[in-house]
């Protein structure tokens, strides 16, 4: 699965994409972002506020409930706002 990561979970992560073979426990956008937060003290700052964070699956927005099927790409990101 490719993870990317923008703006400042990226600079929190230390790169803007990886690629995880996540064990089959992890079934949700949450539990993915649970088990990241494990890897390194960048995940963990990362994902220190999982409200903080949203999420895309395969590009489609996803709410930390969603299950992870068969995604290919999970993409993170801060709120977006705009005016």
């Amino acid at each position: 699965m490719r993870v990317l990561y923008f703006a400042w979970l990226r600079d929190r992560v230390g790169t803007g994409e990886e690629t995880v073979a996540p064990p089959p426990e992890v079934a949700t956008v949450a539990d993915l972002m649970a088990w990241l937060a494990g890897r390194s003290a960048g995940h963990a700052a990362a994902f220190a506020d999982p409200g903080r964070v949203r999420c895309a699956l395969d590009q489609d927005y996803a709410t930390a409930d969603a299950p992870l099927g068969t995604a290919g790409e999970v993409a993170f990101f801060p709120p977006v706002t705009g005016g």
